[in-house]
This record gives C-alpha cells, structure tokens and sequence, in this order.
C-alpha cells in the first residue's frame, strides 16, 4: 500500500479533470485514504518496542547539558592567553607602523631640542624665575599636544576590537589591559628622551631624584593624555571629527590650570571647583615647580637684599600651595591616569552594542524574508512532504 499523499492529490486533480483511470490507485483498493494508513501506521508505531529503543538509543548519542558546557570551557581562551595575544599583536602594530609612535617620538626630541636651545642654561638670576615658569608650561602645554597624532591610528585599532568583540573572541578588559602594556615602552621612551634632553639643556633642578621625577611625571601626564585620546576616538564617527574634538578636550583641560593663569586667581565656580581638580595639566605643573624650585635660592631683583628661596617663588610668584609635597601631586595625576583608563573601559563597553545589536536583527529579518521569497516562488515544484515541513520552519 502507498502511504504518499502525493497519490491522493494526483487522483483528486484527475478527477477533476474528467480523465478517467482505468483502476484506481491501491490505496483506495483497500477502501481507505492515505491519510488513514498514515495514521495507523503512526499509532502503531508509538505503541511498539521499535520507538522506545530509538528513543534510547538517541538518548545515549545525544551529550547531555553538562558535557556540552565542559566541552565549552575547555575550548574557551583564558582571559590572561587573550590579554597577551593582543598585548603581542598590538606592540607589533606599533613597532611596524611608522606613524604610530616612532614618527611621534622624532617630533618630541625635535620639541624638546628646541625647548633646551630656547631655555638654554637658564641660570638663577631674577630673570630666571618667570622663564623656568615659561619653560614648564611649554612643556606641559604645548608638547603634551603632540599626542593627538596617534587619533588616526586608535580608530583604525578600535575598529578592529568591535568587530572582533562581536564575535566573541575578547572583552573590553583584555583590550584595555594590552593597549596600556603595548605602549607602555614607547611612552617610556619618550618621557625618558624628551626629559633627559630638556633636563640637561635647561638645566633645572639638580640631582637624580629630580630627574627621575621629572620623567616620570612627563610619562603619566602623556599617558592620560594617550587615555582622553582613545576615549574621544571611541565616540567620534571619523578622523576629523576626533583631531578636533579630541584636540579642544586637551585644551579645556589645560585652562583650570597655572598654564594661563595662577590657581589663587582662577574663579572658584566651576574652573577651580571642580575643574582644577581634574586636570592633569594642574597636578603635572604643581608637582614640576616643587620639584625644580625647592632647594634653589635665587638672586634678589635688587643687588644688596637677600636671595629668594624657592619656596617663596611658590607661593608668592606662582601661588602654589605647600601643604602636600610633590609626590602627593604625581600620586593624584596617577589617580587621573586609572580614572581616565576606567572611563575607557566604560565606554567600550557599553558603546556600539546597541548598534551591532540593531544591525543584527535587521540582517536576520532580511534573512527570513528571503527565505519566504525563495519559498514562494519554488512553491509549484515542491512536493507536499517539503511544503508541510517549510510552512513548519516559517
């Protein structure tokens, strides 16, 4: 006996047709449709042994929650592979790359040859106090903008991380984590070279503490700088739009600063509270007088009156408090550094999702709409077994 539907449908349409058979099909020989041999043969089949040993048998093939979960975890990269797997491919970015950093590097020693032939020798006379002043500002000013260069080369790489991310391959974490480590040399580099260069031409403050701390107060002060960078890079839709975004974020930072004008000076609303606070620019610049004036002693403007100690140059000239020494003011510009590196992370994470979420219904709709397209016009050569199980799929 046929149990096809197909014969059934072909019977009804020749009958319609007024074609007369000779006999009819073997299904009707036996008095009974299709669709009752079916379902007879299907009640069987649900009372017989045959489908409890299927049943079994597919049981035992089919791995249960738990192995599936296990298999998951042992394929899964740890956090610590993936952070170093970047961190090596993003420090071969930069190494490779000319205009990531080592252009970038050229341009600070460059700056900081001028800074040493414009402040050469600078000396200690009285004429020399406000020219140190200039000089700092200079170099926390003018130089730290230098670092909008590297803005191109954050959104070809953050461009990389949201496709990457999509897929599921790495967070944001590990992301932040390799690109703090990756250019953390190059940085180095910079302060190390551009502070030595500076330090010995201007001559400021001798000793090896102070150069210490000069360099590594000009290292977090560009890593901040680096950190707002890859912030704005991440909000901003194209190149321009960040060079100038990014370039005026700098700026407004500076200005609660002693760059312009002294901080007893600056109105309190707003520009010194909060403002002041939060720019890197005014604890890089309070740590960097303390560090090259106090100790020093400095010839009085008048001959015959008393030398000027340095800390008097502090608080009298550049109106800088000194009731927290200098580290204090490295450790909240290391502080600005974390924050900054945590805004990062706070944005990457949750920036772009809504938009790769959107993008990816619209591409499953248009999927299932294609899918009903191809359907319909495949429908009259579709047999009855595949049209009742495409109509189930949709």
């Amino acid at each position: 006996m046929c149990i096809n539907l197909d014969f059934d449908l072909i019977n009804e349409a020749l009958a319609r047709s007024q074609l007369s058979l000779e006999a009819p099909s073997s299904c009707s020989a036996v008095g009974m449709r299709t669709t009752e041999i079916r379902a007879t043969l299907i009640e069987s089949y649900k009372c017989s042994e045959l489908m409890i040993n299927t049943r079994s048998r597919i049981q035992m093939l089919q791995p249960n929650e738990e192995q599936v979960i296990e298999s998951k975890v042992r394929r899964s990269t740890s956090w610590w592979k993936q952070m170093w797997t970047l961190t090596q491919r993003s420090f071969l970015n930069m190494t490779r790359d000319i205009g990531y950093y080592w252009l970038r590097i050229i341009f600070y020693i460059l700056v900081s040859i001028s800074i040493g032939t414009l402040f050469f020798h600078i000396g200690r006379d009285s004429t020399s106090i406000l020219a140190r002043g200039k000089c700092v500002s200079f170099v926390y000013g003018f130089m730290i903008c230098l670092s909008c260069g590297g803005l191109p080369f954050f959104i070809e790489e953050l461009k990389v991380f949201y496709v990457e991310r999509s897929k599921g391959h790495y967070g944001e974490a590990a992301f932040v984590v390799a690109n703090i480590i990756s250019s953390f040399p190059f940085l180095l580099v910079i302060s190390l070279f551009s502070g030595v260069i500076i330090y010995f031409m201007v001559q400021f403050h001798p000793g090896a503490t102070n150069l210490a701390f000069f360099c590594i107060n000009l290292f977090c002060c560009l890593s901040v700088v680096e950190s707002c960078i890859m912030i704005v890079a991440s909000l901003v839709p194209n190149v321009l739009m960040g060079i100038g975004t990014g370039t005026g974020v700098i700026i407004f930072m500076m200005m609660p600063s002693q760059i312009f004008r002294r901080l007893p000076d600056i109105p309190k609303f707003f520009w010194r509270y909060p403002m002041s606070y939060l720019s890197f620019a005014t604890w890089a610049m309070q740590g960097q007088y303390k560090n090259d004036m106090l100790g020093l002693e400095f010839d009085p403007l008048l001959p015959g009156y008393p030398k000027v100690s340095g800390e008097q140059v502090l608080t009298l000239e550049f109106g800088i408090p000194l009731n927290h020494g200098k580290w204090w003011d490295l450790t909240a510009l290391v502080a600005l550094l974390l924050l900054h590196r945590l805004i990062l992370f706070f944005v990457l994470r949750y920036n772009k999702r809504p938009k790769s979420t959107m993008l990816w219904f619209y591409a499953k709709e248009r999927i299932h709409l294609a899918k009903r397209f191809l359907l319909s016009n495949n429908k009259p050569f579709i047999s009855s077994k595949n049209k009742q199980a495409s109509l189930i799929g949709i």
